[in-house]
């Protein structure tokens, strides 16, 4: 009788030391908002790699005129965006709406701000977007598939 509590002991004490421990809620609201600020610092720094490391290697996204974008495609994009001096580029801090987190996934519904100006001329959008994450192996989260629009285009940017 004691071997078998003894037996059943161990193989529970090993299933719960095998079982990863998950943050609560809150923890992955607050880590996702982390990344998700960070992502309008990088931008704002003009620092493409960072830029891009938000988003899981697959990717998928749907933007105007581009509806089943990559990883790969986004970021080339972007770096070539961020590259031009002549252009000042400045994202608020995202205005997040909600977190909905399950499991490894959250759906994160936002809008962002964004200041483009070049030389004198100068055009502030709104986009809404919904964005989800999906928590990486190294137990980050990444956005793994979003969506962006904006109600009017972005006169500097054209």
């Amino acid at each position: 009788m004691i071997r078998r509590l003894l037996t059943i002991t161990a193989v529970l004490a090993g299933v719960v030391m095998a079982t990863p421990a998950r943050a609560d809620a809150g923890s992955d609201k607050a880590a996702i908002t982390d990344r998700l600020r960070g992502w309008a610092e990088a931008f704002n720094a003009r620092n493409a790699a960072g830029v891009c490391d938000v988003f899981a290697p697959d990717l998928v996204s749907t933007v105007p005129e581009v509806l089943d974008g990559n990883r790969d495609t986004l970021c080339t994009k972007l770096a070539a965006l961020l590259a031009k001096p002549e252009l000042t580029l400045h994202y608020d801090s995202p205005d997040i709406r909600e977190i909905i987190v399950s499991g490894d996934i959250a759906v994160v519904r936002l809008f962002w701000t964004l200041t483009a100006r070049k030389g004198a001329e100068q055009s502030v959008t709104h986009e809404a977007g919904m964005d989800i994450f999906k928590r990486q192996p190294d137990g980050r989260w990444s956005i793994a598939r979003f969506m962006s629009f904006s109600t009017t285009p972005n006169s500097v940017l054209r």
